[in-house]
């Protein structure tokens, strides 16, 4: 790849296009955007009564790796609870790199 745009960015913009190729991540997105910092439990709950999905906790927990992995989710400790919040920096900058610019 050649131009303004390193070849690292091709591998960060391919772990995106990865993370969102998923509709179950795509849909752990969506319930973030609704109501961002929750908890792996809070999450489970909403992607089963606002989008019928039915994934196990544990299926759950590794398309969150893989959205963490891309930069599309953040997480933060507080005691003994994991908070996960989206992150749409990648997005941008998938845009960002098609962006015409005048």
């Amino acid at each position: 790849m050649s131009g303004k745009y390193p070849l690292a960015y091709a591998a960060g913009v391919g772990d995106v296009f990865k993370a969102l190729a998923d509709p179950t991540r795509r849909a752990i997105l969506d319930v973030l955007q609704e109501r961002d910092g929750q908890t792996l439990f809070e999450l489970i709950t909403r992607l089963v009564t606002r989008h019928g999905v039915s994934s196990s906790r544990q299926a759950v927990s590794q398309h969150l790796d893989v959205l963490e992995a891309a930069g599309l989710v953040r997480t933060r400790r507080e005691g003994r609870y994991k908070f996960h919040h989206l992150d749409t920096s990648p997005l941008r900058a998938v845009t960002e790199r098609w962006r015409i610019d005048p």
